[in-house]
């Protein structure tokens, strides 16, 4: 079942890396987003590799690696692969579908463009990727 235009835009405007983003950013955002159904079992984002696109888990369960190690299992709602995207380094794990899956994809090249046209918006994703960051370093941190 693909999701209207409204409803991908309700879903991203749910997401923490969206909450700061006004309704009409949401809906140039998901106007970028392409649904699409995953295999259990199916790598999406492998550790190491550069970042083309981020997805947003509409429906199922992923389980993220770090070095090896299990580091989350994600599901509905969740997002990944967004910091290698806007910092433009390699992905930091390797997710996995754990069910099937439906997602929304949103490629690099869009996503940017899209920054690129609304420049107040780069200052909101900034915050919650900064956030986001110091999560993982945290977890880093930790795991020493």
């Amino acid at each position: 079942m693909l999701l209207r235009a409204d409803a991908k835009a309700d879903l991203l405007r749910r997401l923490p890396r969206f909450e700061l983003c006004s309704k009409r950013d949401v809906r140039r955002i998901a106007a970028l987003a392409e649904e699409r159904s995953i295999a259990d079992g199916t790598e999406l984002i492998t550790e190491g590799e550069p970042g083309r696109e981020f997805f947003v888990v509409v429906e199922g369960e992923v389980e993220v690696r770090r070095r090896g190690r299990r580091v989350a299992r994600l599901s509905s709602g969740s997002y990944v692969g967004e910091i290698a995207l806007l910092s433009r380094s390699p992905r930091t794990a390797t997710v996995t579908a754990t069910t099937p899956l439906r997602v929304l994809a949103i490629s690099g090249t869009d996503f940017v463009r899209l920054l690129d046209l609304l420049p107040e918006l780069w200052l909101k994703v900034a915050r919650t990727l900064a956030d986001r960051v110091d999560a993982d370093e945290a977890m880093d941190a930790s795991s020493t």
